[in-house]
């Protein structure tokens, strides 16, 4: 009799199964990641400004500050896990909101106009070390085994299919959506985000969180063309070499954005319809008692 309830609570125990650890190791892997993408970034202008060295050395260190809290979350040593990771996610905020400043300021905040907004540095594109930022505290703030978790994941990962809605908007604007492909991006963000928004705001049955996977999973490949097409795109531009492509042709690694997203908003999505289903066992449960 003992031997269920034993395999459950070791079920329980096991870190790498909880939600909560798998947002860590999203951020984790998301803020080290960001450094090839912030280098080539930064590379057109050649670092011009020392504070573009600031994001890129962010993703450097980050790692050497979370892997720790990773360890220390599966060892159960709570608090060192909630300091490292609530120091973690403010810097990483702090990144964000001053690269969205610094980039506004590079151009738009000097003439107020459209074109100077699309052609600026993507304004949106610091606001990753934001979102990432805010999922850390999130994971200190509220307990993981709540729906209210389960919804601001949710809501985190709809905030960045916004921006990366932006950005291709912005991106392809600058040729003028050349080719009719280049607005397939744009148009999946935007079904992802009404999907997204749904669960936030109404009761939804079972079938609409299948409903978002299948438009998740729709992102995956999107973004996985996406890449290959910017590949393609850079491997055929023309420069003296690959480098040289890379940093002035199409952004290799933008769209694997939405990939990311979908992996995101899954672990939302997943925890979310795991919370209702317990919801609505609990109340069969009540009004079968109470009958």
């Amino acid at each position: 009799m003992n031997r269920p309830r034993n395999s459950a609570r070791k079920m329980e125990n096991n870190w790498l199964r909880q939600p909560l650890a798998w947002v860590e190791l999203f951020a984790l892997f998301n803020l080290g990641g960001l450094a090839p993408d912030i280098f080539l970034a930064h590379s057109t202008n050649q670092f011009q400004s020392r504070a573009e060295w600031v994001p890129l050395i962010f993703s450097f260190a980050a790692p050497v500050l979370l892997a720790p809290a990773i360890w220390a979350l599966a060892t159960k040593k709570l608090r060192l896990w909630r300091v490292l990771g609530n120091v973690t996610g403010w810097l990483s905020v702090l990144v964000g909101v001053a690269g969205l400043v610094l980039h506004l300021k590079s151009q738009f905040f000097q003439q107020w106009t459209l074109a100077s907004l699309v052609y600026a540095a993507p304004f949106v594109a610091p606001l990753a070390y934001t979102g990432i930022g805010l999922l850390l505290i999130l994971n200190r703030s509220v307990n993981a085994c709540l729906r209210e978790w389960a919804e601001w994941v949710v809501f985190l990962a709809l905030g960045g299919f916004i921006g990366n809605f932006i950005i291709s908007l912005t991106d392809h604007a600058q040729n003028g959506f050349f080719r009719q492909v280049e607005w397939v991006p744009v148009i999946a963000s935007a079904f992802a985000v009404g999907f997204l928004t749904v669960p936030l705001v109404a009761r939804v049955p079972r079938v609409f969180f299948n409903a978002c996977f299948v438009v998740l999973a729709i992102q995956i490949f999107v973004g996985f063309a996406g890449f290959a097409l910017h590949v393609h795109a850079d491997l055929h531009a023309v420069g003296k070499n690959l480098f040289e492509k890379a940093i002035h042709g199409a952004p290799i690694f933008a769209p694997l954005l939405l990939p990311n997203l979908a992996i995101l908003a899954g672990i939302g999505i997943w925890t979310l319809r795991a919370r209702v289903d317990e919801g609505l066992m609990d109340s069969r449960i009540i009004s079968a008692s109470e009958a």
